[in-house]
């Protein structure tokens, strides 16, 4: 049966309207009218109508209207690649690419970008890769695909062939492809590189500009990140939402709350990025006063969703109130394994170990399957609570559900048996680590348990592994004289505090902070630079000497309280 034009236009015109109303039911009868009319033989409205179930979230119609092609083209293939990858069934896209009798380079972007949007970036590398094979000119689509995939991988030198190949192929670059390549290189490191395609950019958009923040963000060069922004002719809530991201994740929260106030008073709304981050910087600050307001501006802005109730539970956790952060977690209308993980891991790091232990069995009881990071809360919590055989049951519990132990795994269980006295069991633990862990963490714990029972011999077995592993760092070195100053070697606690010295070494000062009125105050070791210097110290006195009157003695406190009153 011929089809003619107005026809195809007739009916084309109707997929897109199905498209556009998602009216699957009205989608099913068209298609039903074009098998009575052996309309689905043409190739063209069938390739659509794969195109409409697809986007009407109707994968199994899709594959349906596919497989009774009997004719079918390159672009049927590419139809139904992208939809098995929007789909997220990456094994049956790559089946159905390998079927192909002659993929083009639109069926390779289309595996790539599936790959990259999904987050399987080393397989989207292996495409590109096949793609060169088969001797495929790369285009456009490719660059920004594989731009993304080496952002996430950090491939810098990778990078570096996609973007030579780019200006031998004399590709144009538009204000899409100069973001990705701007956004890429400053994710691997190269924020001078970015800037350079950013500064030969004719017009860039508020990406281009986000896109540079973000990459001397990702570098640590903070002062270059915040002049960028300053310099933004029109800036968004996603610009603001970067900058702020960008301090919390590099140490500077309080810095983040400041951009958050500006960002409030620019009259942008905070998108749900915007108050994970902002929660972040509180939780990382311990300001659970400001966090409790980001909690009140969240409920008015009718925010909460999953992700939010994550992060404000980790907030509240970060900040010592369990309470409010188990009020969340039962208020939730739906948890997922974030919700309980960060329960778990806050009622351990709280010293509430046996709750902790508790929700851990309650998520199993629920069928929710634990992964890497629930262990970590789990162990934890054991190892803070001494519970020997406990611990030593989660950390086997790992290969039921097919999680295989980290180095932070058996460092906590290491530290378990440590603070035991079951220091050879924990030796032995060290030596039984699969190869290439990272096996600092599990010397460090070890060695703290070996200062606790005094057992010098474990001890300088665990220094010497240690300061082969990091000679630079000093905190080895007061370890190691703690150590011997808890057994009373007093000589052998003075000689290694000489040998740090020798080597120019310096212990870093010791920092703490407390918010009073949502106001911030630091202090040092030794510090009388606050204003109230003499107010503070003198509650210091009064508290240690209710700490002896209590019958605690701190070691060397005397020393230290007469430093600070004097």
């Amino acid at each position: 049966m011929s089809t003619t034009n107005d026809q195809i236009h007739h009916y084309t015109s109707l997929i897109e309207k199905i498209i556009t109303t998602k009216n699957l039911k009205f989608g099913k009868l068209l298609h039903s009218h074009f098998i009575k009319t052996a309309l689905n033989l043409n190739i063209f409205l069938t390739n659509r109508l794969i195109d409409m179930y697809t986007k009407c979230n109707s994968l199994e119609c899709s594959q349906n209207a596919f497989n009774d092609l009997p004719n079918k083209n390159t672009h049927s293939f590419n139809t139904m690649i992208s939809a098995f990858t929007q789909f997220g069934l990456f094994g049956k896209a790559r089946d159905l690419f390998d079927e192909m009798p002659n993929p083009n380079v639109v069926s390779y972007n289309s595996m790539i970008s599936g790959l990259t949007r999904n987050g399987y970036c080393k397989d989207a590398i292996n495409v590109f890769r096949r793609m060169q094979y088969n001797g495929m000119l790369i285009d456009k689509f490719t660059v920004v695909g594989m731009a993304t995939a080496c952002a996430s991988l950090g491939a810098l030198e990778l990078l570096r062939q996609l973007h030579c190949a780019m200006i031998v192929l004399g590709l144009e670059l538009n204000v899409i492809m100069c973001n990705a390549m701007i956004d890429s290189y400053g994710k691997c490191g190269d924020p001078d590189m970015a800037f350079g395609i950013f500064s030969r950019m004719g017009e860039r958009d508020v990406v281009s500009w986000t896109s540079m923040v973000v990459g001397y963000l990702w570098s640590s060069r903070m002062e270059r990140a915040c002049w960028v922004f300053d310099k933004m002719p029109v800036k968004n809530a996603a610009s603001w939402t970067a900058l702020i991201s960008g301090m919390t994740q590099n140490g500077y929260g309080d810095k983040a709350l400041d951009i958050f106030v500006q960002m409030q008073l620019e009259g942008l709304l905070p998108s749900p990025s915007t108050f994970v981050s902002v929660l972040s910087a509180c939780a990382d600050l311990a300001l659970i006063e400001r966090g409790k307001q980001l909690h009140g501006y969240i409920i008015k802005s009718d925010s909460l969703n999953v992700f939010m109730f994550n992060a404000l539970i980790d907030m509240y956790t970060k900040c010592g109130d369990m309470k409010s952060a188990r009020l969340l977690f039962e208020e939730m209308p739906e948890k997922d394994t974030i919700s309980w993980n960060s329960l778990i891991m806050g009622f351990a790091q709280n010293g509430y170990g046996k709750e902790s232990l508790g929700c851990f069995e309650r998520m199993r009881k629920l069928g929710v399957t634990p992964n890497h990071v629930t262990f970590l809360g789990a162990l934890s919590a054991c190892s803070h609570m001494g519970l020997v055989f406990e611990g030593h049951h989660v950390f086997h519990l790992m290969e039921k559900y097919g999680v295989r132990p980290r180095s932070d795994h058996y460092a906590l269980l290491i530290d378990l048996y440590a603070r035991n006295n079951k220091l050879e069991e924990a030796l032995a633990l060290i030596q039984k680590a699969p190869a290439g862990s990272d096996q600092i963490g599990m010397w460090g714990a070890l060695l703290g348990g070996c200062r606790l029972h005094e057992n010098l011999d474990i001890a300088r077995r665990a220094v010497e592994a240690l300061l082969n592993l990091e000679p630079g760092n000093s905190a080895r070195y007061i370890m190691l004289s703690n150590v011997y100053a808890a057994a009373g070697k007093w000589h052998d606690a003075r000689q290694v505090r000489r040998l740090l010295k020798e080597r120019g070494l310096r212990k870093e000062e010791a920092f703490s902070w407390i918010e009073v009125r949502n106001a911030r105050h630091g202090f040092v070791a030794k510090d009388k630079s606050h204003s109230q210097t003499e107010e503070v110290y003198a509650m210091v006195a009064k508290l240690v000497e209710h700490m002896g009157e209590a019958g605690y003695q701190p070691y060397n406190m005397d020393e230290v309280v007469c430093n600070y009153i004097q």
